[in-house]
């Protein structure tokens, strides 16, 4: 059978060579560039197209499409949120992502993007983090042990320097998995028998649960002055994890409003209630943290720049590492107006 032209491939990132690529690179060196290149496209905000992320929701979960563009590349990714999946052996969220040329329209990268999204998710944590958290934070709380703990965790020490962590989750066994896997690996680890225990004396607490309902994860009395707060866990409508008295006594910095009114904790409040965008503090437009006893929330639901920044690292390093597959994915016909020509002629090659 002949072979494809070149100009039919596309570089496909499968689950194992992700995997290698990011054990090749080292997980704390993969977290800290890529959080470089979510910093660089957040300042290049201005420039992308925005528009909240198209959902699909049904009574067990949601679907999305989160796309966006610099004018030069366009990228997108597909993912879902599923809380039931664990409990029936799969994951909560699974993902795979695009990258394209805008010029011709012709896809660049293809890859798989549920360990890739973990990865991007916890970067952007850790970037906000640097504008808003207490300087010199040392101890931070993860309420919630599931699959995006450890990615959190260590972020948090490759950006921010974090080596204390107090762990809660309502299944004990998921804070056992997250301190073993986190072994060796630079923290003082504490498994705590509640949330109250696990804020106690900490800088930053991170909320990353997996319910998909209205959720009181924190309570206004957990929560003292000068904390800064990683909320992850509430990424759709109906679907938040602090009572809604944190959030009239915090600055509230977020992505995209218009997404994360309509699913982000703000969601609870006022459309009106100010907040601020945290690619205009990242560029001085906007002040961070500007005050010891000031509590910040990073109202986190996760936008499709992220993922873009995560699509345009992978592929800056498909050449150095070679940790990809050739995906014969485009139809590329000998005369591009003969496409069905290409197919009759298909039906005189030798089977291979």
């Amino acid at each position: 059978m002949t072979q494809p032209s070149r100009l039919a491939i596309v570089p496909f990132v499968s689950v194992d060579r992700m995997m290698k690529l990011v054990l090749a690179i080292g997980v704390e060196r993969f977290l800290t560039e890529l959080a470089a290149y979510i910093e660089e496209d957040f300042r290049r905000w201005e420039l992308f197209d925005k528009t909240p992320r198209i959902a699909s929701h049904s009574h067990d979960g949601v679907i999305e499409l989160m796309p966006t563009s610099d004018g030069k590349m366009y990228g997108f990714k597909y993912v879902n949120g599923h809380p039931k999946n664990m409990r029936e052996g799969r994951q909560t969220v699974t993902a795979f992502g695009v990258l394209a040329d805008v010029g011709s329209g012709y896809p660049m990268l293809l890859t798989e993007m549920t360990i890739l999204t973990a990865l991007r998710t916890a970067a952007t944590s850790a970037v906000a983090a640097k504008y808003l958290a207490p300087k010199g934070s040392r101890a931070m709380a993860i309420i919630g042990n599931g699959a995006q703990s450890e990615f959190q965790a260590i972020a948090f020490k490759a950006l921010l320097g974090i080596d204390r962590l107090r762990l809660y989750d309502i299944d004990r066994s998921a804070s056992e998995k997250c301190a073993r896997n986190l072994a060796g690996k630079g923290f003082d680890i504490t498994i705590c028998a509640t949330g109250q225990e696990a804020v106690e004396g900490v800088d930053i607490i991170t909320t990353v649960t997996a319910d998909k309902q209205y959720a009181t994860i924190l309570t206004d009395n957990m929560v003292g002055s000068g904390v800064h707060i990683n909320a992850v866990g509430g990424d759709c409508p109906g679907k938040t994890e602090l009572h809604r008295d944190i959030l009239l006594r915090s600055d509230i910095f977020v992505e995209f409003p218009p997404q994360t009114r309509i699913e982000g904790e703000i969601q609870q409040l006022d459309a009106d209630h100010p907040v601020t965008e945290l690619w205009q503090v990242m560029t001085g437009k906007a002040a961070g943290r500007k005050a010891p006893e000031q509590i910040t929330l990073f109202d986190s639901v996760g936008f499709a720049t992220e993922d873009f920044s995560a699509l345009r690292y992978v592929r800056d390093q498909l050449q150095a590492t070679g940790l990809y597959e050739e995906l014969d994915l485009l139809a590329d016909p000998d005369e591009p107006r003969d496409l069905f020509g290409m197919l009759e002629r298909a039906a005189m090659q030798p089977a291979a």
